[in-house]
């Protein structure tokens, strides 16, 4: 049954496998854990502290079955958020990306901001706090 899940949620999963050659080169780290590959420092750092549309820098974001974090107190700290992200993942599979904006779209017309008043991310909140 988990393969479904990997299989469902593989081509968001496959966005974050790009990150792979790029943490490699760039003195990356990466272990899988659970069944999630997770990537930090080298490149996923720096992607993660400029390439992101929000002010300041993401610590962590999961795309499918792959977290990355900017280092490793980050994947640990984050850790129970980014699972409830690939929970997310494995419900909505192809799904989750157009979805997640939309939410956010929606957050910010209704004036509750894109990334606090998302749907998918106070479920993710949610989640942490269960476990």
């Amino acid at each position: 049954m988990k393969g479904l899940f990997y299989m469902w949620a593989l081509p968001n999963t496959l966005l974050g496998l790009l990150f792979v050659p790029l943490a490699l080169f760039s003195k990356g780290r990466m272990e899988i854990v659970d069944g999630v590959l997770e990537i930090h420092g080298g490149f996923a750092t720096w992607f993660l502290k400029h390439c992101m549309p929000v002010r300041g820098y993401v610590s962590s974001v999961t795309l499918g079955h792959v977290v990355l974090g900017c280092d490793k107190e980050s994947i640990l700290a984050d850790r129970p958020h980014e699972r409830a992200h690939v929970k997310q993942y494995e419900m909505l599979g192809p799904a989750f990306i157009p979805v997640y904006i939309a939410a956010g779209l929606w957050a910010m017309i209704r004036g509750r901001g894109a990334y606090k008043g998302n749907y998918l991310e106070r479920k993710a909140l949610e989640q942490e706090k269960i476990k």
